[in-house]
């Protein structure tokens, strides 16, 4: 997608050196600038769509990863401590007393 950018920013200046140096119809040169102008927002609305969504999912990995390295510190399980409930569990979430749902650090949710 940026080399997307690239070429039509390119092309864009091309235009616009062009509209300078040649006497040209400027309802064409318009029209073709803006279908240029179009197609570059329209790359870079889409780049800027997947650099966030890899950013959610970089951050979404940071936080399995914590999960998994509190996990891993963890002895057997003989007791239900504060820690343990502080370490893996993120948030409970209550609709009814028929639908209790417990959303762990990780993401993973659990209805109850």
């Amino acid at each position: 997608m940026r080399a997307e950018m690239n070429v039509v920013a390119e092309q864009i200046e091309q235009c616009i050196a062009e509209n300078a140096r040649v006497a040209q119809n400027q309802d064409d040169y318009q029209k073709r600038y803006e279908s240029l102008a179009k197609r570059f927002d329209r790359t870079k609305a889409r780049l800027e769509e997947v650099e966030q969504t890899i950013a959610e999912k970089q951050a979404h990995r940071e936080m399995v990863e914590q999960f998994l390295s509190e996990l891993a510190k963890q002895d057997a399980i003989t007791e239900f401590t504060d820690e343990l409930w502080c370490s893996m569990i993120d948030c409970v979430t209550v609709y009814s007393k028929d639908d209790i749902r417990f959303t762990f650090k990780n993401g993973t949710e659990i209805k109850m």
